[in-house]
C-alpha cells in the first residue's frame, strides 16, 4: 500500500510580526519525521498564488496554513472547497482561488484540502511576532501532529466539523 500523500503550503513574510505564522508553523512542522504510511511535502511561500495549484498535483490531502486577523484562538480549521472571485490581487489569493486554479489546470478535482487558521495581531514591518501568536502556533502545531498521524479526509472533515462546534459554543 503506497503512502498518503500530503502536501503542507503555508505563507507569510516573516518580517511582518505574526504573519510569520505560516512560515514558524512549516519549519517546525517539516522538522518532524513523517508517521509511517505517510509521505508530507512543504511548500513556503510569501503569498498564496495561483501557480500553488501544481503542487496539489499527485497529491492525496492538502493543507493550506496561514496567519488570520479573524480566526478565534487557539486556531481555526475547517475544509476549503474550489472556487472562483470576480478579481484578485497580489494579497488576495485565497486556497479556493488555487483549488479552483488546479480544476482548471489539470480538468480533475483537486485533492480533499484544508485549512488551518492561526491567530494574529501585529501585522507591523520589523515587529516580532507576538507571545499570543506563538501560544497559539504551538498549539495548532500540536494539533497538526495529530492531523498527521490520522491523515485522510474522513479524518480530517471529523477534525474540521469538531472545531467548527467548538468555535460555535465560544460565540
Amino acid at each position: 500500500m503506497r503512502p498518503t500523500r500530503l502536501v503542507v503550503i503555508a505563507w507569510g513574510n516573516e518580517s511582518r510580526g505574526d504573519d510569520a505564522l505560516g512560515p514558524a508553523f512549516l519549519a517546525a512542522a517539516e522538522a518532524v519525521p513523517d508517521p509511517s504510511g505517510v509521505t508530507t511535502t512543504f511548500v513556503a511561500d510569501f503569498q498564496l498564488q495561483p501557480e500553488h495549484a501544481v503542487d496539489l498535483d499527485q497529491c492525496d490531502l492538502a493543507l493550506f496554513v496561514d496567519a488570520s486577523r479573524t480566526a478565534t484562538a487557539p486556531f481555526a480549521f475547517r475544509r476549503v472547497e474550489p472556487a472562483r472571485t470576480a478579481t484578485f490581487t497580489s494579497h488576495g489569493v485565497s486556497p479556493e482561488v488555487v483549488l479552483d486554479a488546479f480544476v482548471a489546470t489539470f480538468g480533475r478535482p483537486p485533492p480533499p484540502a484544508f485549512l488551518l487558521s492561526i491567530p494574529a495581531e501585529r501585522f507591523e514591518l520589523g515587529a516580532a511576532m507576538g507571545e499570543r501568536a506563538s501560544g497559539c502556533l504551538d498549539a495548532a502545531l500540536a494539533f497538526f501532529a495529530g492531523l498527521r498521524g490520522e491523515a485522510s479526509a474522513r479524518s480530517w472533515q471529523r477534525a474540521a466539523d469538531a472545531c467548527g462546534a467548538a468555535a460555535a459554543h465560544r460565540d
